[in-house]
């Protein structure tokens, strides 16, 4: 049995899989998901489990060199927004309009569906290269 990490099997396995400039993304319970992108729904209930509580966990395992969220993030979810540039302190992060983000996420690897239902808890982690 795995120790500690990420103890999901599919969402280990698709972090180990991405290559340079591979889009993973980190969504709340709203966010649609195209039928062509992978689903790895881990909601479990409004909240359950918590937008970054995912996010903190994939970062401790993914290697990020950039990020995108929605512009509309900065007034519908102003908090949400702080504790995610505070989480993600070390990683540039662009915004796009929502539209745009969906249009974005037809290409993801992956999406990763939380329980979250704070308006725009969206993220686009851009994989980088540990070297």
């Amino acid at each position: 049995m795995k120790k500690y990490g990420i103890l999901h099997h599919e969402l280990a396995q698709v972090i180990a899989q991405l290559g340079h400039g591979d889009m993973l993304i980190i969504a709340d319970a709203g966010l649609p998901i195209p039928p062509n992108v992978r689903r790895i729904d881990l909601a479990v209930t409004g909240g359950v489990p918590a937008f970054l509580s995912v996010l903190a966990a994939v970062l401790g395992e993914m290697q990020v060199e950039r990020a995108t969220i929605a512009s509309e993030m900065v007034m519908r979810s102003p908090a949400m927004q702080q504790s995610l540039l505070d989480l993600c302190a070390a990683i540039p992060i662009s915004a796009v309009s929502h539209e745009e983000f969906k249009q974005l996420s037809q290409t993801a690897c992956a999406i990763v569906r939380t329980g979250e239902f704070t308006p725009y808890a969206n993220i686009i982690l851009y994989s980088g290269v540990v070297f």
